[in-house]
């Protein structure tokens, strides 16, 4: 089971991130761009993901992934901690995450943590 203390672990590994209390949760920054939260008492984590992929996501895993109302008119979803497959599936999301936020220089300085084109 993924747990809050490994998504921090995770988030604050990847390059330029800090992290901030907001709305009485932990967020996570980029350049100052948030790409994670920790809300409902850091049972999920809310993540940067464009609306078409999102609202798939959505119908294929439902037990996954959701989306909060007052986030339905923007690019986030929410992610069940305790319903991941694994640490490598945490990773995958928490990395697209942050590469939805980080500047393009930083991209560039990291070509590990960006997929082939």
């Amino acid at each position: 089971m993924c747990t809050s203390d490994a998504v921090r672990e995770l988030a604050l590994s990847l390059p330029g991130t800090t992290e901030k209390e907001a709305w009485s949760m932990p967020t996570f920054r980029v350049a100052g761009k948030m790409f994670l939260t920790l809300p409902d008492s850091e049972t999920s984590m809310a993540v940067r993901c464009p609306k078409e992929e999102r609202d798939e996501l959505v119908l294929a895993e439902p037990e996954k992934f959701w989306v909060a109302d007052h986030e339905a008119s923007f690019a986030w979803v929410r992610v069940r901690l305790n319903a991941l497959d694994d640490a490598d599936e945490l990773r995958a999301i928490v990395v697209d995450s942050w590469r939805q936020a980080a500047p393009p220089a930083l991209l560039k300085a990291h070509p590990d943590l960006v997929p082939p084109a």
